[in-house]
């Protein structure tokens, strides 16, 4: 096993994260902890020059203190190679730009571990992925065709209508059988989206909470319920939604069981599905969150947990 002293991370810009809830921050400050050195930068400082792979970085210290939560050194272009890790940890939009910065990546892993591996990012779209195990899921629908939805629609009766490609709860619409706004709602989405969109059987379960799931290397490691607020059909906590603490049920257990080979297979050392009663409604690839909410609630430290896969892996 290779011993670890670089890591890059490929982020959002430090400065705008909430450090109270941010997994990026709970993972670099893990890797701080053990002694490696910590270097950031954004998806746009990445280069290819004649096969190699550049990243114009800065070296990064952070303290746990909202308000002061960082200090980055002077910037320096290196070749990426060099790093023992890169965390891919960039929020979505899923689209051109981040799906060229995992064509990069790819470039430069497994010799450098890419943290998830950017073949499998690029190849396992979050709400496309989860597809491949269509009986764990509510019905479900991808097209960007009026009439289809409308026949969905009619045959569910509720349903949830969002982007293909959207994160964190932006653009979810739930519509009932009686609402008019539905053509509108399509017009919009159209103008919108060039891709598919993505509608799903509504599931009441939603007001008693959509449950985040935490897996490192196939297999869970904590979780937390995240109740949406009276007056709104999502649960994701920036929108408003409610952390509270949570266990397995049964259920749940014999959907990591079912999905955990399959995560394993493509290099996901960490991932985190959304599930709602007894469906799983999204498989999340590219930077999942809730690991600073465990460790709130009393569970693992899914951050050491991560890097002690890391390791293994190195």
């Amino acid at each position: 096993m290779a011993k670890i002293k670089n890591v890059a991370v490929q982020m959002d810009h430090v400065s705008t994260v909430n450090i109270a809830g941010d997994s990026t921050f709970a993972m670099s400050l893990e890797a701080q902890a053990r002694g490696y050195n910590l270097f950031h930068y954004t998806p746009e400082k990445l280069s290819l020059r004649d096969g190699k792979v550049f990243a114009t970085v800065e070296p990064m210290r952070l303290r746990d203190v909202k308000g002061d939560h960082y200090e980055l050194g002077e910037p320096e272009r290196i070749d990426l190679s060099t790093m023992d890790v890169v965390l891919l940890r960039q929020d979505p939009p899923f689209d051109m730009a981040y799906i060229t910065s995992t064509h990069l990546l790819e470039r430069i892993h497994p010799k450098t571990l890419v943290v998830n591996d950017p073949a499998w990012v690029r190849n396992s779209p979050e709400k496309i992925f989860v597809t491949e195990f269509a009986d764990l899921m509510p019905a479900t629908l991808i097209t960007r065709d009026p009439a289809e939805i409308r026949r969905f629609r009619e045959e569910m009766g509720d349903i949830i209508l969002k982007p293909l490609y959207g994160n964190g709860g932006a653009g979810v619409f739930h519509s009932t059988r009686d609402d008019r706004n539905l053509s509108s709602l399509l017009e919009m989405f159209g103008q919108m989206f060039r891709e598919p969109f993505i509608a799903q059987q509504y599931l009441p379960d939603v007001r008693k909470g959509d449950k985040r799931i935490i897996l490192v290397d196939g297999e869970p490691v904590g979780a937390i319920n995240r109740v949406p607020a009276e007056h709104d059909s999502r649960s994701n906590m920036h929108v408003g939604g409610r952390a509270e603490a949570t266990a397995l049920t049964k259920r749940e257990e014999e959907i990591c069981a079912r999905i955990g080979p399959a995560l394993k297979a493509r290099g996901f050392l960490l991932v985190g599905i959304d599930v709602i009663g007894d469906y799983m409604t999204e498989i999340n690839v590219t930077s999942p969150t809730g690991i600073r909410e465990v460790k709130k609630f009393g569970g693992a430290d899914i951050a050491s947990l991560l890097w002690n896969a890391i390791e293994a892996k190195r």
